[in-house]
């Protein structure tokens, strides 16, 4: 690579004709890429990133002209920019032609990602272009031909955009191991990341660049970054609120919010809600036909893509999406932004907003529509948090062997395949693998080798060999197996929505299509469809003439509170608070007013527990505030320990800011004993226990299966079916339990049952927590309104009647509503 200093004049020039000005952010970044360093952008969504990493080898290669003369041909691959989603590569792929053009770069701009054709990518083998827009599945993939593997070689930047989306996941960690492989190949690529910002952004810095290369330098745009948070507020609520009571109450307003501006994104936090949104939309508001659309990520892509367009071209008046369009499809700046629910936390706030004011020195506007009257605290301490540049941090994933043996045949794949040392070396260099042991890296050769102690006698686990001291992949359906299976997106099998012309809609879970017979209606992309048949993972459907149907569930969507929101939620409810009250919490007053009158309010020092006798049932509610899954394993937890104590049937139900326990026993615990209960000692012990994480682990041991190579998601149209694929991950668990109960691969399922499901971390934090704070147990005669949410969430899970559980929470809200009053 050619070390002489590149003369930025070029992109001001070109800056200056677009009517633009250099950013100080982006020249830092250009100068920090002349003097060959790796680096991390910081910037807010819409402040030029794209630009800042960009340009930086594109003035290095101007330089290279000046000295040696412009080539008559396009360069071969120079830079490699990896985006998390595909719906981001189109905007990238344009946004790199224009800067490439405009610099007079001899470089050719494609996009390789799994909605490229088939003869692109055939062509691609041959010769890649000069700037490669990918995917980290497509990268890997790359990785495992010859023909690209040896045109890497010239690679001079890898960009990772949208770094802080990779980080935590097990996408990020295959993109470690990815990006350690390009660095082999190719030494002398600088490694760029563009991220929002989060609340580590060292840390992130330090996973981008692994431990064994000089810490990547950070850019941040220092530009303050003005975000203003309006709340809708209905004119009046329940005294006792219950999750979803304020359901679609609010559609007027939102409808007359999406008149008054020439273009909005209505985000919602599910798919089911994006499907209701948009229904009662036009419903509400006839006006609004053809004038709105929906998007959202089952959605055929040909409908998103269609929708993205009439976006660009200001078709529409507003789309009704989820997090499909938090990201990267490049519109012009929408008038405003409105988010239907609390967001859960402050980082997809500010994300969502700032699709508004999507320019430099923008001001972004987000406004919020409350579905439940608690959701008007979240959205003030959301307020509360982005004043104060309070935002989550992402943690990176320590050592998944899943990815590790994954990796491991992705690179015996390409040439004569690896040496086990220089491979060892390599692995190392990644964060998410700097402290994998002797005994961790036996186990995965070994692995891959053999197929372990138990699937030692099976050929087809026997996916690597030695010949003359490399490892390669042992035979060509080993290696096409492991092409169709490359990644580590493992959804719920997905059934086509199709007409009976057989135009395609989208995808629907396989769990909810199944339960659904001959006639029956849902509402799917907007429209009212009547079920007919399912063939071959393909639900025939008609349109119904009728205007109701059920709504699908798609998993995904427990979005739990962040810990850092719950903390200023907690901070908002303190009597002691001394925050601005702000027309949120002015709303609230009444609620609150009820709730010093039948209880008293949580605080930051006390742990509120609530005690109350319903007919024959006894209920305690605990406040831990931790967040809908944390709390989960806390109920789990404090139901094993009461039964410890004095043998009773306990029932936990959970929401984001508490934990009722249910039983027909009373619960003659004092404060004092509250305390203990709530212990953090022997924490992981008795989760292990509470949580039958045996079970756990085995449904969740399909996604290491799948990422490992165990089972195969299949190739096109032999796809299995959900349960054929839970059924052969099942198996796979059992035979290691039983033949082979050392396998590393059953510590990671029960490691992430403790991780993830019961979120371990998280439950310790909040106990932590809860210690240093005075148990406070208020014994009261009716349920407050804190609890009532709670209380009616149990009446959804246990209710046998015919009766409507809305209709019979309401009747149970106007009940406690005529016995309250004086």
């Amino acid at each position: 690579m050619t070390t002489c200093a590149p003369d930025l004049q070029p992109a001001v020039e070109w800056f200056e004709a677009e009517g633009w000005v250099p950013r100080q952010f982006q020249i830092e970044t250009w100068q920090a890429y002349a003097e060959g360093r790796d680096g991390l952008v910081v910037s807010p969504t819409g402040s030029g990133k794209t630009n800042a990493v960009a340009v930086g080898p594109m003035l290095a290669r101007l330089a290279e002209m000046h000295e040696t003369g412009r080539p008559d041909d396009p360069d071969p691959i120079q830079v490699l920019w990896v985006t998390p989603l595909r719906a981001l590569a189109a905007d990238t792929t344009r946004s790199i032609r224009r800067a490439i053009e405009a610099l007079g770069i001899p470089w050719t701009v494609e996009q390789r990602t799994g909605d490229t054709s088939s003869s692109v990518k055939s062509r691609q083998k041959k010769r890649l272009p000069s700037v490669l827009v990918t995917t980290p599945e497509s990268l890997a993939l790359l990785l495992t031909w010859q023909q690209t593997f040896a045109q890497i070689a010239g690679v001079r930047a890898v960009i990772c955009d949208e770094w802080h989306e990779l980080l935590g996941s097990k996408r990020g960690s295959m993109l470690e191991l990815t990006l350690a492989r390009v660095r082999s190949i190719a030494p002398a690529a600088r490694v760029w990341g563009l991220s929002a910002t989060i609340g580590n952004i060292d840390l992130a810095a330090e996973v981008l660049g692994g431990p064994t290369r000089p810490r990547p330098v950070v850019v941040r745009d220092c530009t303050p970054k003005q975000i203003e948070v309006e709340t809708i507020c209905p004119d009046s609520i329940e005294r006792y609120p219950w999750a979803g009571h304020l359901g679609t109450r609010l559609l007027g307003p939102v409808a007359e919010r999406i008149h008054e501006a020439r273009s909005t994104l209505v985000f919602t936090n599910t798919r089911a809600q994006a499907e209701i949104w948009y229904r009662e939309l036009m419903r509400t508001d006839s006006s609004l036909v053809g004038r709105i659309a929906l998007h959202h990520g089952s959605l055929e892509r040909t409908i998103r893509e269609r929708v993205e367009a009439m976006l660009v071209e200001g078709k529409l008046q507003a789309v009704v999406c989820t997090s499909s369009l938090d990201l990267g499809v490049d519109f012009e700046p929408v008038d405003q932004v409105i988010q239907i629910g609390s967001p859960k936390g402050v980082a997809r706030m500010i994300q969502r907003a700032g699709r508004s004011g999507h320019q430099p020195g923008a001001v972004s506007r987000i406004v919020c529509v409350p579905t439940n009257a608690f959701e008007l605290i979240e959205f003030a301490a959301v307020r509360d948090l982005i004043d104060a540049g309070a935002i989550e941090s992402r943690h990176p994933i320590d050592k998944p062997l899943d990815i590790l043996v994954q990796h491991l045949v992705t690179a015996s794949m390409a040439g004569r395949g690896f040496d086990r040392s220089a491979l060892h070396e390599e692995v190392r260099s990644t964060w998410a693998f700097r402290n994998i042991t002797e005994e961790e890296w036996d186990w995965a050769m070994s692995f891959v080798e053999g197929g372990g102690a138990a699937l030692a006698a099976y050929p087809d686990f026997s996916r690597i060999r030695l010949r003359d001291d490399l490892f390669g992949v042992s035979t060509p359906a080993i290696a096409k197996r492991h092409r169709m299976n490359i990644g580590t997106i493992t959804s719920d099998q997905a059934v086509q929505v199709c007409y009976l012309s057989g135009r395609v809609l989208g995808t629907i879970e396989e769990s909810f299509i199944t339960r659904l017979r001959h006639g029956d209606r849902f509402v799917f992309a907007g429209r009212v469809l009547e079920f007919d048949r399912l063939r071959q993972m393909r639900a025939f459907v008609k349109r119904s003439s009728r205007r109701r149907g059920a709504i699908p569930r798609w998993n995904g969507g427990k979005m739990p509170l962040s810990t850092r929101l719950a903390d200023a939620v907690l901070a908002r409810l303190s009597p002691e608070s001394k925050l601005p009250l702000g027309k949120e919490m002015e709303a609230m007053a009444p609620i609150l007013e009820t709730q010093v009158r039948d209880s008293r309010l949580p605080d930051p020092d006390t742990t509120l527990i609530e005690q109350a006798q319903v007919r024959d049932r006894h209920h305690v509610f605990i406040y831990a505030f931790a967040g809908r899954l944390a709390n989960e394993g806390i109920g789990a937890l404090l139901s094993l320990r009461i039964a410890r104590v004095a043998p009773r049937s306990v029932v936990a139900v959970v929401n984001d800011y508490g934990i009722k326990l249910t039983s027909e026993h009373e619960f003659d615990f004092d404060e004092k004993a509250w305390g203990t209960l709530l212990s953090p000692d022997r924490l992981v012990e008795d989760l292990v226990e509470a949580g039958n994480t045996v079970e756990f682990a085995r449904r969740g041991f399909r996604s290491i299966a799948r990422i490992a190579g165990l089972i195969q998601q299949g190739f096109p149209g032999g796809r299995q079916s959900g349960r054929q694929f839970q059924a052969s991950s099942e198996m796979f668990y059992e035979v290691f339990a039983e033949h082979d109960p050392g396998n590393l691969l059953l510590q990671q399922a029960h490691r992430e049952v403790l991780e993830n499901e019961l979120e371990c971390a998280r439950i310790q934090e909040a106990l932590d927590r809860i210690a240093l704070t005075r148990p406070v147990l208020q014994r009261t005669e009716r349920i407050s309104p804190l609890a009532f949410p709670l209380y009616a969430e149990s009446i959804r899970a246990t209710t046998v009647s015919t009766e409507q559980w809305a209709d019979r929470v309401r009747r149970l809200a106007r009940a406690h509503e005529e016995a309250s009053r004086p």
